[in-house]
């Protein structure tokens, strides 16, 4: 967690997927399919590049609840 700009990368980047999963859910309009076309190479390094970074993001929990010490 020390890298702020892989954190923010990481987390922007799995928002976009979230959205467009709310899409899928709610509409049936997949926007990466869309703009990239239904499985292509593209649009399939998009989903896994979407996955790894959900992946990364598990690490996360490892610092809920963690208190920072006061100096």
């Amino acid at each position: 967690m020390g890298n702020k700009f892989l954190d923010g990368t990481a987390l922007t980047i799995a928002i976009i997927g979230a959205i467009n999963w709310a899409l899928i859910g709610l509409f049936r309009f997949d926007l990466v399919a869309y703009i990239f076309g239904d499985m292509s190479w593209l649009s399939r390094i998009i989903y896994a590049v979407v996955g790894v970074c959900g992946l990364y993001l598990i690490s996360f929990y490892m610092h809920l609840g963690r208190r920072r010490e006061v100096e």
